[in-house]
């Protein structure tokens, strides 16, 4: 049953960021050196389990591949032969009511005949290669934020701030994470009618980090001042297809900000956007989300004030792997109201709790947003979103694997759940698709609005 006492689990790394201010002090090499050790994870996260052993203690997480696994493939579950243990409805959700969160009571509330979570023993699989590891001991040292949080410098290739002291440290850690050096992928998008009737938009995804590029150093990355490389072209349906976009994602956003065109094969031409950021409508979304929605967040920090309200244990998705099956079909993942369920795996993690309040002199659709970021990879694994009346609207999820020939742990779909109008978006469907590839290698001229204007005339 619901216990009383529904309270924050803070730890010692903690216990002294519940405020919004910007510290910028680096951590001593004392500190550094207890990331791997006893205590913490490389990534900074407690490695020990909880109380009572539900959340148990990380231990390396995914090491190797499943046997007969090729690169190419998609990944098969490495614990397929994992079991319910019990099943969360909206008939019984307040037994569990203080691992959940105000989204996920939400959607119980929302949509009671679909909306359930199969719970499983948790997997603490994330894990990184040792060279990112060797980076993010390096970076606690050294990594500062600038210009008032907007920037960050004295970091690369791992996150910068393995133990962070407020909120801005914390999303620009979610904003760094390792997904590798370049990766393109397919995949597919829909936003289903009421009576989940959709029409799939597939989407050709190419992303370069630059930050994460092997011999990477601070001081390289402050010279050119970019963090990632991205394209997107739109390849179905046929009303859409060759509409394209170029993103160069600058690391100190007040020196420059996100560079973004756009190429429109109606009218054959590039165009500078600057309009592409914020609040902006995501490419081809029908307006369920936001242009810094994707990938959970992203761009700029600069409109909120971002505060840590401490460590929770929840349920969130992970391990997703049946979400991720290329035995699956799309019509059996895109349902009326919500994704279907069955093929969620939930699990209970503890998960930084991270709140943005939209600053009195800006604007933009969300006046306020709750994070929930996993410990071990900070990756956001569901948000909230609230409008201008302080009601909630959105519910974000995303559904992690662990990518284990990189190795990384990422999404392999998100969710915008849309309460006024009982929408969904879902994107990252690539179940049907070619599996990613981490192992692409893009040319200098491959992100430039000339090869963008080069794809019009294919």
């Amino acid at each position: 049953m619901a216990k009383i006492m529904n309270k924050w689990l803070l730890t010692s790394a903690v216990a002294s960021v519940l405020f919004s201010g910007v510290a910028t002090a680096k951590v001593s090499a004392e500190k550094a050196a207890e990331l791997g050790g006893d205590v913490y994870t490389p990534m900074g996260s407690e490695r020990s389990a909880n109380a009572d052993g539900s959340i148990p203690e990380w231990t390396g997480g995914i090491q190797e591949v499943p046997p007969g696994y090729e690169v190419g493939d998609h990944h098969p579950d490495p614990f397929a032969d994992d079991k319910v243990l019990f099943t969360i409805t909206a008939s019984n959700y307040k037994d569990y009511e203080e691992y959940l969160t105000p989204g996920q009571v939400a959607l119980f509330k929302t949509y009671p005949e679909n909306y359930k979570m199969n719970v499983y023993t948790t997997r603490r699989s994330a894990s990184f290669p040792q060279h990112v590891y060797d980076a993010i001991k390096a970076n606690a040292s050294r990594a500062e934020l600038i210009q008032g949080g907007n920037g960050i410098s004295g970091a690369s290739i791992g996150v910068p701030f393995p133990f962070p002291e407020n909120g801005l440290q914390l999303i620009w850690n979610s904003l760094t994470r390792y997904r590798g050096v370049s990766v393109e992928r397919e995949v597919g998008q829909a936003m289903p009618l009421a009576d989940g009737d959709y029409v799939l938009v597939k989407l050709k995804d190419e992303l370069h980090h630059i930050y994460n590029e092997p011999n990477m150093t601070p001081e390289k990355l402050a010279e050119g001042n970019v963090l990632f490389l991205f394209r997107q072209i739109v390849e179905a349906p046929a009303r859409l297809a060759g509409t394209a976009l170029l993103v160069h994602e600058t690391m100190d956003q007040v020196k420059e900000p996100r560079k973004a065109w756009t190429y429109n094969p109606g009218q054959r031409r590039v165009r500078r956007a600057p309009n592409v950021a914020y609040d902006a409508p995501g490419t081809a979304s029908d307006g369920l989300r936001t242009t810094d929605d994707f990938d959970m967040f992203n761009g700029a920090p600069d409109r909120y004030n971002w505060t840590i309200k401490g460590k929770k244990e929840v349920y969130i998705p992970y391990n997703n792997y049946k979400l991720h099956s290329d035995e699956v079909e799309y019509d059996e993942i895109i349902k009326p109201g919500v994704i279907n369920q069955e093929l969620v795996r939930y699990e209970k993690h503890r998960v930084w709790v991270l709140e943005a309040n939209l600053k009195e002199d800006t604007r933009h659709q969300y006046k306020k947003r709750v994070f929930y970021i996993d410990e071990d990879s900070y990756q956001i694994v569901a948000e909230e979103m609230y409008d201008e009346r302080d009601e909630l609207w959105r519910v974000a999820m995303a559904y992690p694997i662990n990518y284990y020939d990189v190795p990384t742990l990422w999404s392999t779909l998100e969710t915008y759940y849309d309460l006024p109008s009982g929408r969904y978006l879902v994107i990252g469907l690539d179940n049907q698709e070619d599996m990613y590839n981490f192992e692409v290698e893009f040319n200098a001229s491959h992100f430039t609005p000339s090869a963008l204007r080069r794809i019009g005339r294919r």
